[in-house]
């Protein structure tokens, strides 16, 4: 390559190239890029960190074993997490395309990338959802006094027993019992039934929630009001694509460790919060032999590193082709499974100060999900000094961390159709979009708002991004690794990286992986259960709907795949199918410069951006054709004449008539 599509090496680390090669100039001046390698990783950090790894993980540790959890979790994460992880990113940074375009590589198999989208979709539109609550519980943290502190609310029944005052205030029952005797036997008895204010808060005055999904109610307005503000603010943060995303998550993805770090400090120097930890914490090694606690923690592994969203593909996309991904797969991978740690430490120690505090075990006040993110955990803060701090700090946390995941997979639905279509009108206006897509996901959210909505969002949570995502995860390493050809993958990437793959990730996509991944969909399937909540048991109806929705985002493989097919050409089957498997001519990096080796001649002439390029040169011609110009006028100022010869030698002086030597 010439020297004009170098500079110096020094600059490698600010373009996130190989160390010790030289840097390109490979500014993807259509599409664009991120503004320096820092705010990819903090991007994907901050997708890869969500919810989850807050409300999920503490749980499943310490149902699992404790500590001995953390030895299948490690062992999975090796073997099925972070190369899953290194190959997304590679496969995006590769062809520079989104979940749709990279299929390129093989066009029978672009149903996976449809697959994508109708997983983000659905996860886009529920997770937003958990995000308005967190910013209803945020804005309802503004007060001197926390709603959910005391039973005196006109929302509260008369089973309501707070744990604010000297130890759990007793129920309107106790307050008739003549004798202490029968008094602490009934208040022992009413405490392991109790309703606490915070559940009460969240399910008759945040929810209002109907007896039936089928029972929608009326919209509740506050959360609409909130679920408008967060698609607000996600649409603020994707207003210039990467370009604003990724000044963003500078703050996005690290004030939560902030928070996390002020909660762990406040947790650890409560009365209690050391046996709520030993209970996080203290290892069960028999059930290490339990199939069980391996499931949950490949699935655990899988699910919270956000593989088969598509959105890995797509913020890997926005790198610069020679950005060194491999260290960056580790980084983010090891990064997200030390967060989900550590959130454990933060929950448990202030469970722990609440079981104290109530004289029951962990175990009573331990939850998952919105359960724990919206009432144990609450609960607890209404027992520190100053609790409305606390809550707004824990719920400021939620809001950054959904956000983080959020925004990504609004960019991952806007890539792949900005991408899809390609025109130049729709690259510019992005923006519109991004817009459009952000008032779909608005409106398709509006149901979860309404009193029933607590169900459809959870069905939604279990459905439709469960065994579904394993199917599409386990495709996509066949198609790479045996359709494509894993020799033809591990050269693209040493083209991109400047060395191979490390032999353990060759042998990890081609065997290990793919087998972790089918034994989490056999697992899944073994383990499943219809869906319930506390309960309420979901009707037949439900289920199916749930089940249609996990299928959506799978059906799109075989139907894109048959379609491709019958528009391929070929005189039988055989021929049709070869053809559609085999690679697009347009496949490989996208800017002209890195297509080298056996892309070189693949390059397609028509491309938009090649005619960009060639629409830059041409514009640099021009330049040098002004200047030379100029150079020649301001030479021909210092003449007097032009002295011109005929063919017979004499002087023409049609143009001047008095010539000079």
């Amino acid at each position: 390559m010439s020297e004009s599509n170098t500079i110096t090496a020094s600059t490698a680390d600010q373009n996130g190239a190989v160390p010790g090669e030289p840097v390109k100039k490979d500014e993807n001046s259509r599409r664009g890029n991120w503004g320096n390698q820092i705010e990819f990783v903090l991007t994907s950090v901050g997708y890869a960190v969500g919810l989850g790894n807050v409300w999920r993980f503490p749980y499943l540790c310490y149902r699992n074993g404790g500590g001995a959890f953390m030895l299948p979790y490690f062992i999975m994460l090796v073997f099925c997490g972070i190369p899953l992880f290194f190959l997304e990113l590679s496969f995006g940074q590769f062809a520079s395309l989104g979940c749709l375009g990279v299929w390129k590589i093989s066009p029978m198999f672009k149903g996976v990338g449809y697959g994508m989208m109708v997983v983000s979709t659905y996860i886009g539109i529920y997770y937003n959802v958990v995000i308005c609550i967190a910013f209803y519980y945020f804005f309802m943290s503004m007060t001197n006094l926390l709603p959910w502190t005391y039973c005196n609310n006109p929302w509260n029944t008369p089973d309501c027993s707070g744990v604010v005052g000297s130890g759990a205030q007793l129920n309107g029952s106790l307050v008739n019992a003549t004798t202490s005797l029968v008094a602490g036997v009934t208040e022992v008895v009413n405490r392991t039934k109790r309703t606490s204010p915070s559940e009460e808060y969240w399910k008759h005055y945040v929810l209002n929630i109907s007896d039936d999904i089928g029972n929608f109610g009326e919209v509740r307005l506050p959360i609409l009001g909130c679920l408008a503000v967060s698609w607000f603010v996600v649409f603020l943060c994707l207003i210039r694509g990467v370009k604003s995303s990724g000044k963003v998550v500078y703050f996005t993805a690290t004030f939560p460790y902030v928070v996390l770090t002020i909660l762990f400090v406040r947790g650890i120097t409560l009365d209690g919060a050391v046996n709520g930890i030993k209970y996080y914490l203290t290892p069960q090694w028999q059930k290490v032999l339990d199939a069980k606690v391996w499931g949950d923690a490949a699935s655990q592994i899988f699910y919270s590193l956000g593989c088969a969203w598509g959105g890995l593909i797509t913020m890997a996309s926005y790198n610069k082709f020679h950005n060194n991904c491999f260290r960056d797969s580790i980084i983010i991978s090891i990064t997200n499974c030390a967060t989900s740690v550590y959130a454990g430490f933060v929950i448990f120690s202030i469970l722990g100060f609440m079981a104290h505090h109530l004289n029951v075990p962990v175990s009573e006040v331990a939850d998952h999900g919105p359960g724990l993110a919206f009432v144990a955990y609450p609960e607890a803060l209404t027992l520190l000094p100053i609790s409305p701090l606390w809550s707004l700090l824990f719920f400021f946390m939620l809001i950054l961390l959904g956000i983080g995941t959020q925004f990504c997979l609004l960019e991952t639905l806007v890539t792949a159709i900005v991408d899809e279509i390609g025109t130049e009108w729709i690259i510019r206006n992005k923006t519109v979009v991004t817009l459009s897509v952000a008032i779909a996901g608005f409106l398709l959210g509006v149901p979860l708002t309404t009193q029933a909505g607590i169900y459809w969002l959870l069905l939604m949570d279990n459905y439709a991004a469960s065994f579904s995502l394993v199917i599409i995860s386990c495709i996509m390493c066949i198609c790479i690794m045996y359709i494509y050809g894993h020799r033809n993958y591990f050269k693209d990437v040493e083209m991109m990286l400047g060395f191979p793959p490390p032999l353990f990730f060759k042998v990890c996509w081609r065997f290990i992986s793919p087998v972790i991944i089918s034994f989490i969909l056999i697992f899944t399937v073994i383990q499943y259960k219809p869906i319930t909540y506390n309960d309420y048991v979901y009707p037949d109806w439900s289920l199916a709907i749930g089940f249609a929705m996990a299928l959506s985002s799978v059906i799109c493989i075989p139907i894109y795949g048959l379609y491709k097919i019958s528009r391929s050409p070929g005189a039988t089957f055989r021929e049709r199918l070869k053809h559609a498997c085999q690679a697009n001519p347009k496949w490989g990096p996208a800017l002209a410069e890195h297509r080298t080796g056996r892309y070189a001649n693949m390059a397609p002439a028509d491309t938009v951006e090649a005619r960009c390029l060639k629409e830059k040169e041409k514009e640099e011609l021009r330049e040098e054709h002004k200047e030379e110009e100029k150079v020649k006028e301001t030479e021909k100022k210092d003449e007097i004449s032009l002295t011109i010869q005929g063919s017979n030698g004499s002087t023409n002086t049609h143009n001047n008539p008095n010539p000079s030597a």
